[in-house]
């Protein structure tokens, strides 16, 4: 059994690729350390805990004996040593599915670890990450639905309110076993970060490859041509097409329109309701008295550079969609070769 189980709930845009990406990459080395980053890879670990928000609850199925969820809490129950789990669909988690989890480790403690990071930084990158899963809200639209928290405001506040996961959390875990980390302002040690992270889980951060692949977000005028795309299929079906998640976000966004994001304008946000919304959330985090690896102070938002959307000229957003036009091309020639390829295979065979 393990010593210990630690689940990294996020938040998200707040380093958990970073944090993922080394836990990943130096899985061995971490496990001669007595610590286990399970599953053979970080996206077995995505698929188990989707499976966990499915099953098991009130009004849902049972749990697959042998699904994913399964087979990495059995993981975990032959460690000797501490376990790690991150995923960022963890922190949203009702206080019924939280009762769950620690049912699940029958006995083997369960800590939490929340990583926060400052609503000025937040609140682009949340923005531009909902228009490559299939947005169809301008960068106006969504800051008023954030501010109003009304509905279409709910999936950022379902993510990001710091002091109400932490309060579910730390409740049912006890606070002896939550920690918030927060994240460090714009030019702090880079590896300030993996620090408080190891700091949190109880694990010594040195003798680690920080230099692993990043995870940044594309450019302001592809972010405005891939938001007239989406809405353009909303108008059209009212809905994102299937192939939306393998071919738009992951091949057209993240493997191709990203490659521009040097060459085009940063997002910018200098607002004072956003430095009031941040300073209400160190406030109710600091009376509720969460240990907090770091320092609150950094969750206090600062202006970010950059442009307004719609400061960006329409020529910028159209060599954005060209861009993206040649990058669909490509794409769609190396997976016809491949195809024609294993046609000629076959055939032979």
């Amino acid at each position: 059994m393990a010593s210990k189980v630690v689940l990294h709930l996020g938040a998200m845009k707040s380093g958990t690729s970073f944090i993922q990406n080394v836990l990943g990459h130096n899985k061995d080395r971490l496990a001669e350390a007595g610590v286990l980053f399970p599953g053979p890879r970080w996206r077995f670990q995505v698929r188990a805990v989707r499976e966990l928000m499915g099953y098991g609850g009130p009004d849902q199925e049972p749990m697959p004996s042998k699904g994913r969820w399964r087979r990495l809490v059995a993981e975990i129950d032959r460690w000797p040593g501490i376990a790690v789990v991150s995923m960022e669909f963890l922190g949203p988690r009702p206080v019924q599915k939280i009762r769950q989890v620690v049912e699940d480790f029958d006995g083997t403690p369960v800590e939490a670890v929340l990583t926060g990071r400052d609503l000025g930084r937040t609140l682009p990158a949340m923005w531009q990450e909902s228009v490559q899963n299939g947005g169809i809200l301008s960068w106006s639209d969504y800051l008023g639905a954030v501010r109003r928290r009304g509905p279409r405001g709910q999936p950022f506040w379902r993510q990001q309110d710091l002091p109400a996961i932490a309060a579910r959390w730390a409740g049912v875990l006890g606070e002896d076993r939550f920690s918030l980390v927060t994240v460090p302002p714009s030019g702090s040690a880079p590896d300030l970060l993996w620090r408080r992270f190891a700091e949190a889980v109880g694990f010594d951060p040195e003798g680690h490859e920080l230099d692993v692949l990043a995870n940044p977000s594309i450019g302001l005028a592809s972010t405005q041509a891939l938001l007239r795309l989406n809405q353009a299929y909303h108008r059209e079906h009212g809905r994102m097409p299937d192939h939306y998640d393998p071919y738009v976000k992951h091949k057209l966004a993240k493997r191709g329109l990203v490659r521009r994001s040097g060459e085009e304008p940063r997002l910018g946000l200098d607002e004072k309701w956003v430095v009031r919304l941040g300073e209400d959330q160190i406030k109710q985090l600091r009376k509720a008295g969460h240990r907090v690896v770091g320092d609150l102070a950094d969750l206090r938002p600062a202006p970010v550079a950059g442009v307004d959307p719609d400061d960006v000229s329409t020529e910028d957003v159209l060599d954005a969609a060209l861009f993206g036009i040649a990058v669909g091309l490509e794409g769609w020639s190396k997976e016809a070769g491949q195809l024609r390829r294993r046609l000629r295979k076959a055939k032979q065979a």
